[in-house]
């Protein structure tokens, strides 16, 4: 193929679409042959201005791990800058995740069906239907997810994108493919988000971003977006930033399922009966039901570590995979304190695991509630099946 000529096909127009390695790049359709799980990277170096008077540096990292089966795309998103959420202290390197789910269909468009403000580009990058060569441009559209003062009130914008095909280069010893990105903030003046933070009255900026599009692989290394942009409130303030956010991918070791469950089962052996395994798109995932709390509480009872520990020998045999603890809770009619107790289970789990040795940073922790029951809820014996945790080894 000529290197001066690139076809960009739309088959996946979204960042999470790239880097899942759903997406076609080139003319002979060359098709991404990695793992579809992967990490998700955000890194936030903003300059903040208050009324304009200069604050500080705002430097923040989201991480998430994001999972595809048949088209439907899970996302386990957390900050790694705090360790706080919901006003409940977590231990440093164990992380409360925040869940997002998300569609994206054949041409590109991502449907957001639990949306969490992430992942916060949409549909971005998107490529040109035609074959291009380099100095060419084409448009798309695009949309992001902002909450300039962390209010937990995320704000869509939409993205009007103007694309150009710069160059063929190496970048970190691998052959890609170099495009540029331009944009303007434009919110309040005709669009106004009705789901978004009803305080803020207009946004405006600009975006330029430089992404790294992988020639082997299909998905994009790297997308670094260099911005200024200002948001107004209906109080008058203004917040302005200035800085650059930079996306990438992480892919998690692969996990031989056929060799390594055969492990699990032996290091199980004789809790077996209480931990179902099982392989899902996310990876090895282990179910606890027999795990026993104190009533309404997220405190183990004595002699629950002595299960754990087989548990925890297990986690220690794939040291480099991250692991999702999962808490879920009966229905009882109370939604919102269902799922503050299912998150503090999972972190009293996901500390007892450390406690035995299993590094915290692995964790990541997940709230479920009761919006995921496997029985009935109606009988003694379906509410003890719903009350469970979920240890999920993350793995390609």
């Amino acid at each position: 193929m000529n290197r001066k000529r690139l076809a960009v096909v739309m088959a996946l127009a979204a960042w999470v679409g790239i880097s899942s390695g759903t997406g076609t790049l080139t003319a002979n359709t060359m098709h991404y042959n990695g793992g579809k799980n992967y990490t998700l990277v955000e890194r936030t170096d903003l300059r903040r201005y208050d009324n304009g008077r200069y604050i500080g540096l705002l430097s923040r990292e989201v991480r998430s791990f994001i999972s595809s089966d048949d088209g439907l795309y899970e996302g386990s998103f957390y900050v790694d800058e705090t360790t706080r959420h919901k006003n409940m202290s977590v231990a440093p390197g164990i992380h409360n995740s925040i869940p997002s789910t998300f569609k994206i269909s054949d041409d590109g468009v991502l449907t957001m069906i639990e949306d969490c403000g992430y992942p916060s580009f949409r549909s971005f990058p998107a490529f040109s239907k035609e074959e291009v060569k380099i100095g060419d441009t084409w448009k798309s559209t695009a949309e992001r997810s902002v909450d300039p003062l962390n209010k937990g009130v995320p704000t869509r914008l939409p993205m009007e994108v103007l694309y150009t095909y710069l160059s063929d280069e190496t970048f970190h010893g691998e052959e890609v493919y170099v495009l540029s990105a331009e944009w303007a903030t434009r919110y309040g003046y005709s669009y106004i988000d009705e789901e978004g933070d009803a305080d803020l009255k207009s946004a405006s900026g600009k975006h330029k971003a430089t992404m790294y599009i992988s020639k082997q692989t299909g998905y994009a290394l790297v997308v670094r977006d260099y911005l200024e942009e200002s948001f107004i409130y209906h109080d008058g303030s203004n917040y302005t930033f200035k800085g650059t956010i930079s996306l990438f991918t992480e892919y998690p070791p692969s996990v031989n399922t056929e060799e390594f469950l055969p492990v699990i089962k032996r290091a199980i052996a004789d809790i077996d009966d209480e931990v179902k395994v099982e392989k899902t798109a996310a990876g090895i995932r282990m179910t606890m039901t027999n795990l026993k709390f104190k009533p309404n509480s997220s405190e183990l009872l004595a002699g629950q570590e002595a299960n754990l520990s087989k548990i925890a020998q297990v986690l220690l045999k794939s040291p480099d995979n991250q692991i999702l603890v999962e808490g879920h809770t009966a229905s009882t009619g109370q939604p919102n304190a269902e799922m503050k107790l299912s998150i503090e289970r999972a972190n009293a789990v996901a500390m007892s695991l450390a406690r035995l040795g299993v590094s915290q940073n692995r964790f990541i922790c997940q709230g479920r509630g009761s919006t995921r029951p496997v029985a009935d809820n109606s009988t003694p014996k379906g509410k003890a099946q719903n009350r469970r945790v979920e240890i999920t080894i993350l793995s390609n």
